[in-house]
Parts: structure tokens; C-alpha cells; sequence
């Protein structure tokens, strides 16, 4: 794990568990049930500028309490949290449904301002999707559109991983099309990531060119270009962890929803 930058943003020096591990804990209040969890609280404010700049101000009321509430963040989430803490490490994900509790364990280090544990999250999600030759579906990227803004890491890998899927697929899926439509920002920021291979203009097939066909032959016969796969409507953007969504590869390597 990469150091933590400090509250100006230089690095802070890495220090060993033991170093951190004082007798003084903080009580985190968390969920709608409150669940408790008693925490050190120099660990947790080495770590996180969000909790330091509540624990450390002496003029904040957690500072004098030691009690602070995450009445949004559910117990299987906090619980990842509390693991990573204090191992630094994480649960590399098994199957789709690890990725949605992963996600909510991002959006609550962007909210503690802890970019080690972001990265983690970030590496993790993508060598899960990598290693088993899928990728991120429309649910997943809009849940992550939905909790996070413009220049997130997350978001990037995952609208990078999509504009490669709809590159190499011989038609739009039907979904992702619908999305498109309704969503601007998607579309541009698919083009943008394809801008960024960087390719070279012998690569790009020329349409102004009288034998550029746009791929309307090939092994399928003629495709056309606003040729779609036939599927369902758009899915709702609210997340459901336990449901499997993935786009998968097929063996030629293209893209398969």
C-alpha cells in the first residue's frame, strides 16, 4: 500500500502498527442500529485526515466525546473497513457479488479521504474483472457515475474497461445503447478514454476513403452502423450487490453481454 498523504498533501512516512496502536480508541457509531465499534484512534487518524480533523480539533464535540456516527454505512461495509485498517490489506473479490460491497467500501475512503484504501479498491476491482476475462456491466458503472464525480479513479478504469468492451464487440448491446442515449456524460468520457490509446492514424480506418466499408461486412454477413443487439430495456441505476452483473468476453475476444 502506497503512503497516505498528509492534511497539506505531502506523504506521510510510513509507520509500523504497533507504532499506532495507543490505548486511547474513539467509539464509531454505525448504520441505523448503531452498531459500535471501538477503534484506536491514532490508527484511524494516521490514516484518515477526515477523522484526524474531527478527533484532533479541540473544538469539535467528537474531539471531547470520542464518539463520532456513520448512520449511512452499513455493517458489512464498516466491517471491511475496520479489516483493512487494521491489516491493510483486502479480500481479494471471488465472484460478481463481492464487487458491490467493495464499491461502497470506495465511496466511504473517498468520504475518509483515505487514498491508500482507494487504490486497493481500485486494483482489486479491476484484476477481478481482468483475471476472469469479463467486464464491468451497465449497473455497475452507473452506480459508480452516481456516487462519484468528474476525475475519479474508479470511475476512469471503469468507463476505460467499457470503451474497450464496445470497441471489440460487433454490435451495441441493447442496454448499453439506451444508456448512451440518456446518458452525454458516459458517451464522452468513452470517447475521451479512447482517445487516450493514443492510437496511430494507420490503425483508425479512414471513412472518407471510397474501400472503407464502417464494418458493415464480415463473418455475420452486413451489420449496419446503428446495428444493436436485441436485449431488455436499460436496468435501473440502484445497485443490487447479490445479482450478477458482468459483460462477458466470448472466445473470439469480443465482447458478449
Amino acid at each position: 500500500m502506497s503512503p497516505e498523504p498528509s492534511q497539506n498533501g505531502d506523504e506521510k512516512p510510513q509507520k509500523q502498527l504497533h507504532e499506532l496502536l495507543t490505548h486511547t480508541l474513539v467509539d464509531i457509531y454505525v448504520g441505523e442500529e448503531n452498531s459500535h465499534y471501538p477503534l484506536h484512534e491514532k490508527l484511524l487518524c494516521h490514516h484518515s485526515p477526515f477523522f484526524a480533523r474531527i478527533f484532533y480539533n479541540k473544538s469539535s464535540s467528537s474531539s471531547r466525546t470520542k464518539e463520532f456516527g456513520l448512520p449511512e454505512v452499513s455493517d458489512e461495509v464498516f466491517a471491511l473497513f475496520v479489516g483493512w485498517l487494521y491489516s491493510c490489506a483486502l479480500r481479494f473479490p471471488e465472484e460478481e457479488r463481492d464487487i458491490g460491497p467493495l464499491l461502497d467500501l470506495y465511496f466511504l475512503a473517498s468520504k475518509l479521504q483515505i487514498t491508500g484504501l482507494e487504490t486497493d479498491i481500485v486494483d482489486s476491482v479491476r484484476a477481478y474483472y481482468h483475471n476472469n476475462s469479463k467486464y464491468p456491466g451497465l449497473r455497475r458503472v452507473q452506480y459508480v457515475y452516481a456516487n462519484t464525480e468528474e476525475d475519479n479513479v474508479m470511475r476512469e478504469m471503469m468507463v476505460g474497461s467499457v470503451a474497450r468492451f464496445l470497441a471489440l464487440a460487433d454490435s451495441i448491446p441493447q442496454h448499453w445503447a439506451n444508456a448512451l442515449k440518456k446518458n452525454g456524460q458516459l458517451s464522452v468520457d468513452i470517447i475521451r478514454s479512447i482517445q487516450e490509446w493514443h492510437l496511430e492514424e494507420r490503425q483508425v480506418p479512414d471513412a472518407r476513403e471510397a474501400s472503407v466499408d464502417r464494418g458493415r461486412g464480415g463473418f455475420k454477413g452486413p451489420v449496419g452502423f446503428s446495428a444493436v443487439e436485441g436485449s431488455s430495456e436499460m436496468e435501473d441505476v440502484k445497485e443490487e450487490s447479490g445479482e450478477e452483473d458482468g459483460e462477458h468476453v466470448n472466445g473470439n475476444g469480443n465482447g458478449a453481454a
